[in-house]
């Protein structure tokens, strides 16, 4: 019985690390995806403005 309350405990504890680490590394994508939106915006507003002084 003690054998398998460890391996639940070992499965539990893995399954919440891996979870975690999924977590983490879409929290990085998001604030990617934030940069990539907001330096295309820039770069969209800079060609507006450059072709209206022209």
């Amino acid at each position: 019985m003690k054998a398998f309350i460890s391996l639940l405990l070992m499965f539990c504890v893995s399954f919440l690390s891996s979870c975690t680490a999924v977590e983490t590394i879409f929290k990085a994508g998001m604030w990617w995806a934030f940069f990539l939106v907001g330096l295309v915006v820039i770069l969209i507003l800079w060609i507006v403005f450059k072709s209206r002084k022209e």
